[in-house]
């Protein structure tokens, strides 16, 4: 197999606004691994590890280094058909560096699939080519929100995740009011804090959305992410299900969310955790105890979300999913892949991923 890495970035049609940072391109290292089986007519799968300082700590030189290095060593001289085998060595090649890993497992899941002539839906086991999305309201005031509120319902979407924890928590109060009264009582509306509490505002303003009739679906990661006994205070005094997000990267963060009791629900990204084997290991495990799960993305393009969406038409979650990811492009930096029909992602029919190279 050979492996090759193309550092792209793909421009916003929209910024993008959270409590931790403000993104205008997508950065992504993209992995190509083809498996050389004929000069002229070689098959290549493809995966994506996006930048995401704030909550990975990966840069795209260090995911870089990883796959061009430990990952490629360990993957020499091992045919392309042996993907348990080339997996196991993906996750074994170095300590964290879970992005880089991740997509790594992605492109060699892809390749598998393409050499077999199927899409990677369907390689993993499912015949339902269309997955829902929420969308994701960018940080800003009142009034912009419920514009943008307004303008996400007009383009089809019917669950809408709403950036919060700027550090006042009575302005993001005001924020989810106006969006709910701008939208009215049918969509969903889900907030992402991104560790942006106390435990204590987390608190107070989840119970004062719920007493403003808010209607809250969920609230994700509401207090810091080590903080997994202040995250179960919170879950134990509101009766919003709360959703761990940075808190769980892999089994282990899994197993002390359970413990602690510390969430209602677990989103798990295959950045986080280092690909689709790592992300069926951790719906499975959540599963059998319990807790709820939703397959999220970080800001990244059709070759994350789109085995994000794959995996999620294989294994069903319990809430609609946060892939809206790929949605914020203005320019994708490959052809071919998912295709967004307002809240419903298409599937490719084509094999793998539907990526057919890089664009020009």
């Amino acid at each position: 197999m050979k492996i090759s890495t193309h550092l792209v970035s793909a421009p916003l049609h929209t910024p993008f606004v959270t409590a931790l940072r403000t993104a205008t391109h997508a950065d992504s290292l993209l992995v190509e691994i083809s498996d050389g089986s004929v000069s002229d007519g070689s098959v290549s799968g493809w995966g994506e590890a996006p930048q995401v300082w704030k909550v990975t700590g990966e840069s795209l030189a260090g995911a870089q280094a990883c796959v061009e290095g430990p990952i490629a060593a360990a993957l020499d001289g091992l045919e392309p058909d042996d993907l348990t085998e080339a997996l196991r060595r993906v996750q074994n090649a170095a300590v964290g560096n879970f992005g880089a890993k991740g997509a790594v497992d992605v492109a060699l899941h892809d390749l598998a699939a393409r050499r077999r002539g199927q899409s990677l839906h369907n390689f993993l086991g499912s015949t339902v080519d269309t997955v829902a999305t929420d969308v994701t309201l960018s940080v800003g005031d009142a009034d912009a929100l419920a514009t943008a509120a307004r303008a996400r319902v007009a383009d089809g979407f019917d669950v809408l995740k709403i950036k919060v924890g700027t550090g006042d928590a009575r302005a993001d109060f005001e924020r989810v009011r106006q969006v709910r009264a701008a939208i009215g009582p049918g969509p969903s509306l889900r907030l992402d804090a991104n560790q942006g509490w106390s435990r204590r505002d987390a608190v107070t303003a989840i119970r004062a959305m719920e007493d403003a009739g808010c209607d809250l679906e969920l609230v994700e990661q509401p207090v810091p992410a080590a903080d997994l006994e202040g995250m179960a205070w919170v879950t134990d005094r509101v009766s919003t299900p709360i959703l761990a997000d940075e808190s769980v990267f892999g089994v282990r963060d899994l197993v002390a969310v359970i413990r602690y009791g510390a969430a209602d629900m677990v989103n798990v990204k295959l950045a986080k955790c280092g690909g689709l084997g790592p992300a069926r290991t951790l719906l499975e495990l959540a599963r059998e105890h319990g807790i709820q799960t939703i397959i999220g993305s970080m800001m990244e393009g059709p070759v994350g979300v789109g085995a994000a969406a794959a995996l999620v038409s294989a294994y069903p979650t319990s809430a609609v999913n946060d892939l809206d990811a790929a949605w914020w492009l203005r320019e994708a930096p490959v052809t071919g892949g998912i295709r967004y029909d307002g809240a419903l992602i298409h599937l490719p029919s084509a094999p793998g991923l539907g990526v057919t190279g890089l664009t020009a």
